[in-house]
């Protein structure tokens, strides 16, 4: 059902699993990348496990730098390469024998929602969105009355120099840290320090404990701005209890208010990595909300 592929995505080659359904082609398929830092086995191949035995193919992949993936420098956390990986993960994916290139959902994590959504606004190629605590933004994005600033983040996305300045870069600096004034993480909280120190240091995750930080200026990396230009369904499964700074419920509920296409909202309780503990019942009841959704999005009556 899964087998190692690889795709090209500026300049790097980007490791992938592709898991196929045991059903009767042509497949929709969802493109997966994991969130901050995290590869591809840290919980977000359970989900594509799931989605797999809902008669759907799955395309899961390091982000550039990250995991098995190519890329230099390495573990650095740019939105702008991250959304151009997502593009291209599609583009390959209609490559792919027996998917149907009409009917490409995708995924995020947490940061990766951002990424996410931003795909869903510009890529007519999206057919649907889910996005699961997503980390858009300790504060309501700027106004932006004429567009501007979501037009000038998608002209990043499509032709923009992705190289960030010295002033937009934070780091290197460890993911989680367990004494934030011995030596400072990018992630504070300790449910974070738990989790990617019970997931990433599991045998065959490549996951680093290091990271470098993107922080981009012109434009700014606002990724709610661009909900109002998604239209096709979208899922938000949100914590309400959320304790990530920049996965703030509010932020993420404004985003979703601005959704032009049909969307759900669903709340589970259990903080930003509650989603990510398996087997655990916020991992079932998340799984089976986003198995559900993309089952009534992407599958016929017939399949």
């Amino acid at each position: 059902m899964r087998r190692d592929v690889t795709f090209e995505s500026e300049g790097a080659e980007l490791s992938a699993w592709f898991y196929s359904p045991d059903s009767s082609p042509p497949w929709p398929l969802i493109v997966m990348a994991h969130g901050f830092s995290a590869t591809k086995k840290m919980v977000a191949d359970r989900y594509a496990e799931i989605f797999t035995e809902a008669r759907m193919a799955v395309l899961l992949y390091d982000h550039w730098g990250f995991g098995a993936s190519g890329g230099e420098p390495r573990h650095q956390v740019n939105p702008w390469v991250q959304t151009r990986g997502y593009r291209d993960a599609i583009a390959f994916a209609t490559t792919l024998e027996n998917v149907d290139p009409a009917r490409i959902a995708v995924w995020g994590d947490s940061y990766s929602s951002g990424a996410a959504l931003v795909v869903a606004a510009l890529d007519s190629r999206v057919g649907a969105l889910v996005v699961q605590v997503p980390a858009l933004g300790e504060e309501l994005p700027s106004d932006d009355p004429d567009g501007s600033a979501r037009e000038s983040m998608k002209q990043m996305v499509r032709t923009g120099s992705v190289e960030p300045t010295e002033d937009e870069i934070r780091g290197p600096m460890p993911v989680v840290w367990d004494d934030q004034n011995r030596r400072p993480s990018a992630l504070k909280p300790e449910t974070a320090f738990r989790w990617f120190n019970g997931y990433g240091t599991r045998s065959g995750t490549n996951w680093t404990n290091e990271v470098t930080v993107v922080r981009p200026k012109s434009p700014q990396w606002q990724p709610g701005l661009c909900a109002t230009d998604v239209s096709c369904p979208a899922l938000f499964v949100v914590s309400p209890d959320d304790e990530m700074p920049r996965s703030a419920p509010a932020v993420s509920r404004d985003a979703f208010e601005k959704l032009s296409g049909p969307k759900e909202w669903v709340e589970i309780p259990g903080g930003h990595f509650g989603l990510l503990y398996y087997p655990s019942e916020a991992f079932d009841r998340a799984s089976s909300a986003q198995s559900r959704f993309l089952m009534e999005t992407l599958l016929s009556e017939d399949e």
